[in-house]
């Protein structure tokens, strides 16, 4: 017993010599160990680090002075005039890294550019010396795991109290520049106020911000707000602008059965977006908030449809899940609701042709996406705005019943007016329905939108197979329109060319049709006598006459044919023909098609459908001229 006594006395004693070896020489160990690791740096990626001091003061604080890193032929990236961290030197010894307490000063990073030489470039370069790490075939880490230890890392580092004093980070590229800086950063029992100056191209930007980092109950909240807050960056990288009064956001983690769980919100006041694509105006958005429960799985990322969007009056609960890299589920299912909460939450801007509008009455919608990128076949789409006693008390800025009756109409070409004529029989080129021969009527209505009639302005087996093809083509190529679609674009957003277009066409198309604004007749009518036919070339009458110098009355089934399939491309009318002026056999799988669906509606034989013959299809007006010219110039032989 007394040996085992003694063996546990030395055992201790030597213990004890061994910590108070660590304890006398931890600022030699901390600076060789720092040495070493900072060496190996420089080595891989070509810096120069270099400090003034690093020492460890009492039982936890870690003091580090005099810091840079400067990469090799490249500007200055950091400096720090001092840092106090408190660690704790027994949790590092276990390398347990937990931040209690920071103090830093004078931290300033530069991230410079200029003649595509940049000082960060390392970080997305390999090692400077060429020699690579044999690593073992990765686990593929699932996201949930993958956000867990994020926020472990990042709560870890997160101090409880801290200040941080003249904190600089700059960005320069060339002769573009933008700058941030922070006077003082005080966190105080979790809690966090500062003041932040942005610069960018001269102009001078404060920003108020505030919120809250709890470690222990996982909880981080930030708040954002001035005058008129413009967001860095956007304007020059992206050519947009992003601008808004306030902006919190908040999130708490938690564990759910198999999975992590964010529940948060986000809430802007004031926002402000422009980008030419978007919309020609900036679109303004007075107020948007998002509760959101986010689910993070195994594979997969998930809005749970409890979460909430609220924009001005609007308010309903969206479901998206992605399971990456191809997998896309999405949905909104909001029942019976007053319509004005809809049209009175456009945000400006977007809508242009709809700011104004009054309406009443209620409106449900349902809309339904699952996409998968590596099987789009399988694409399943839906979506539908059902009213219920709805009607339009008065128009806004735009009369969208105007086609009713005679109109000015103006066409565009790159957004540019290239000509304006009445839509009526003040025209002398205008030709009313009745006039049109059913053969060419039905040759359009087959060729572009055979069930332009019976639909209320959509085909949702056309737009799933556009989104299909698209898919498939890795583009937008096909955009699945019916008449009702191209004859809104024309008349009402002729001069706009982006993405906010085709949301405001989508519901002026819907308002039209579901109250009844122009009749399907008269709409038809329209179309056949604004829709280009070709360069300059407007109406049926004029492209009758531009292409076979005939009355439509006059045109055969395979001339009616014709005229119907160029609508898509009418400038490129010559790409259709053969030298000799014949047109291309590629093109007679159309007529063929067109012909059957013609001879099935009974507008003609069967007959005469088989008998189709391309070689009838001969321009004997002006545009044969046209081709002829062009066809001579582009044989001529150039003089010795």
């Amino acid at each position: 017993m007394k040996r085992i006594l003694i063996c546990i006395g030395i055992a201790l004693l030597l213990l004890l010599l061994l910590a108070g070896g660590l304890w006398i020489f931890r600022n030699r160990i901390l600076n060789c160990l720092a040495e070493k690791k900072i060496s190996q740096i420089e080595q891989r990626y070509g810096l120069e680090v270099h400090y003034d001091d690093l020492r460890f003061e009492g039982t936890g604080c870690l003091f580090l002075n005099g810091l840079s890193v400067v990469p090799e032929e490249r500007d200055t990236l950091l400096t720090l005039r001092s840092a106090m961290l408190n660690l704790g030197f027994w949790q590092l010894l276990k390398g347990n890294i937990e931040v209690m307490n920071v103090a830093m000063d004078g931290l300033t990073v530069d991230f410079v550019k200029e003649n595509q030489k940049a000082n960060y470039d390392f970080l997305f370069r390999g090692n400077l010396n060429g020699e690579e790490k044999m690593e073992r075939p990765a686990e593929k880490v699932g996201y949930d795991r993958r956000v867990q230890t994020l926020f472990d890392g990042v709560f870890r580092l997160l101090p409880s109290e801290g200040r941080l004093t003249s904190l600089h980070i700059r960005e320069r590229k060339d002769s573009d520049s933008v700058s941030l800086y922070v006077p003082e950063f005080c966190i105080e029992n979790h809690q966090f106020r500062s003041q932040l100056t942005f610069v960018e191209e001269g102009h001078t930007q404060h920003w108020e911000t505030e919120g809250e980092i709890n470690a222990g109950e996982r909880r981080v909240s930030v708040s954002i707000q001035a005058s008129e807050l413009i967001v860095p960056y956007i304007r020059r990288r992206l050519g947009a602008e992003v601008a808004f009064d306030r902006l919190c956001l908040s999130f708490t983690q938690q564990k759910g059965d198999g999975k992590i769980v964010l529940l948060g919100q986000t809430e802007v006041d004031g926002l402000k977006v422009f980008h030419r694509r978007l919309s020609p105006e900036r679109i303004n958005l007075d107020h948007g908030k998002l509760d959101f429960q986010l689910n993070v799985e195994t594979h997969a990322l998930e809005l749970d449809s409890c979460s909430t969007v609220r924009f001005n009056d609007l308010q309903f609960h969206p479901y998206l899940r992605v399971e990456p890299p191809s997998h896309l589920v999405a949905s909104i299912h909001k029942p019976l609701f007053p319509a004005e909460e809809l049209f009175n939450s456009l945000p400006h801007g977007l809508f242009e042709n709809l700011e104004g509008i009054r309406v009443e009455g209620e409106l449900a919608y349902d809309f339904e996406l699952d996409a998968d990128l590596n099987c789009p076949d399988s694409l399943k789409f839906y979506s539908d705005l059902r009213p219920q006693h709805f009607r339009i008390l008065g128009y806004g800025t735009t009369d969208l019943g105007k086609m009713s009756e005679e109109f000015e109409y103006t066409a565009y070409e790159n957004e540019v007016p290239v000509r304006t004529f009445p839509v009526g029989l003040s025209w002398n080129h205008f030709l009313p329905l009745d006039s049109v021969p059913q053969l060419m009527r039905m040759a359009v209505l087959q060729s572009e939108d055979g069930g332009f009639f019976y639909h209320q302005g959509f085909l949702p087996d056309a737009i799933r197979e556009a989104m299909v093809y698209d898919l498939k083509e890795r583009r937008f190529a096909r955009g699945g329109s019916t008449i009702s679609m191209q004859l809104v674009k024309n008349v009402f957003l002729n001069r706009r060319k982006n993405i906010a277009r085709k949301l405001e066409e989508a519901l002026i198309v819907w308002l039209i049709e579901q109250n009844q604004l122009t009749s399907k007749e008269r709409m038809f009518e329209v179309y056949l006598n604004i829709a280009e036919w070709g360069p300059g070339v407007y109406g049926l009458l004029e492209a009758s006459e531009f292409y076979f110098g005939k009355r439509p009355s006059q045109l055969t089934l395979e001339e009616c044919i014709y005229l119907a399939s160029i609508i898509p491309k009418p400038k490129h009318y010559r790409s259709s023909f053969e030298a000799n002026g014949r047109l291309k056999e590629n093109q007679e799988g159309h007529f063929r098609l067109v012909a059957r669906r013609m001879a099935a509606k009974g507008v003609i034989s069967e007959a005469a459908a088989e008998g189709i013959d391309l070689s009838r299809v001969v321009l004997t007006g002006e545009a044969g001229k046209c081709f002829a010219d062009s066809l001579s110039l582009s044989t001529l032989q150039p003089v010795p």
